[in-house]
């Protein structure tokens, strides 16, 4: 089912999500599951599967570096077909401009209409290590708003380089992001808003936001998108604060401010089990207020962990 569809069927009732990441190579689903499975409990009707992207690795070759370029959480859409059939969810995988051509985007649509899933998440992804600015692939999509075009297209018979006629085209529901904050690149919101406003009228069906962690950023940010006709459904996303350092990582990773009253809790704990109960206690205020305003869906970015996520939930669902 499209998550746009969950939402309609709610008739008003906030929904639980959350997102997780593939395992790295060699490590067991096991563990996941695992991190799953307490979260089941609040029937989220769909689940998240980042997508990661390309990365250097460098292996020792008779005493020389020789660097070579892996993927070390490869799986999302296997993991997605997983959790599918395993839980009876719908599971969104994140397809990324960065590191594919447009023909591996299309290979991995076409993957996924096999495997019955109903929604993407079309996302440029974000520069590789090494950069310090976004590329884009050769033979890939520089915009977000080229992917959902792309998404669009195939759901019309539309592929890359013919039009085929056939009733079994597929149909994907199309998320894509939003920030409160605004995107790292942009020079203002308002610019980063009409960013949005353009992917949504390309075909995006809803809006995922980044993390926040004052609620008048999203409440300002979703007045401001509907002010210039953005009107598909626009999710909060919330991750709980979980360790000292995040005072420092959080900003300076995805450039977003913490609240001076947030910063000054975190600082006075002694030790990082202190951190993780004022980021679900945090979480949880934040999450009652929105609900209270009657958004469509909690996301939680969970990043394999389950443990603060499933006692937020406990509190507000």
């Amino acid at each position: 089912m499209k998550v746009t569809e969950h939402i309609k069927k709610s008739k008003g009732k906030t929904l639980f999500s959350f997102e997780i990441i593939p395992p790295q190579k060699g490590q067991n689903i096991q563990e996941l599951y695992n991190n799953i499975n307490p979260l089941m409990e609040f029937k989220p009707p769909f689940i998240d599967v980042t997508t990661s992207r390309e990365e250097y690795i460098y292996i020792e070759k008779q005493g020389l570096l020789d660097r070579k370029i892996t993927r070390m959480r490869p799986g999302t859409v296997g993991i997605c077909a997983s959790l599918k059939y395993k839980y009876n969810v719908d599971a969104i995988p994140h397809v990324l401009c960065g590191g594919f051509t447009k023909e591996e985007t299309e290979y991995v649509l076409i993957d996924c209409h096999y495997l019955g899933l109903d929604n993407v998440m079309a996302l440029r992804g974000d520069a590789m290590k090494h950069e310090k600015y976004f590329s884009v692939a050769e033979g890939g999509h520089q915009y977000a708003s080229e992917l959902v075009s792309q998404i669009q297209n195939l759901n019309k018979g539309k592929y890359l380089h013919e039009i085929i006629e056939t009733p079994y085209n597929s149909d994907f529901c199309i998320g894509v992001a939003g920030y409160p904050e605004k995107h790292m690149e942009s020079p203002s919101l308002e610019s980063d808003l009409r960013r949005l406003k353009e992917k949504v009228d390309t075909g995006a069906d809803y809006v995922v936001t980044q993390m926040f962690f004052d609620n008048k950023k999203y409440f300002n940010f979703v007045e401001k998108a509907r002010n210039i006709g953005i009107t598909v459904p626009i999710i909060p996303g919330i991750k709980p604060i979980a360790v000292k350092r995040h005072l420092q990582i959080l900003p300076q990773i995805f450039k977003l401010d913490l609240p001076e009253s947030l910063i000054k809790e975190v600082e006075n704990c002694s030790n990082n089990q202190q951190v993780r109960q004022v980021g679900i206690e945090w979480a949880i205020q934040q999450s009652k207020e929105l609900i209270e305003q009657g958004v469509p869906v909690l996301h939680f970015y969970s990043m394999g962990k389950s443990d603060n996520i499933k006692a937020i939930a406990s509190a507000v669902f």
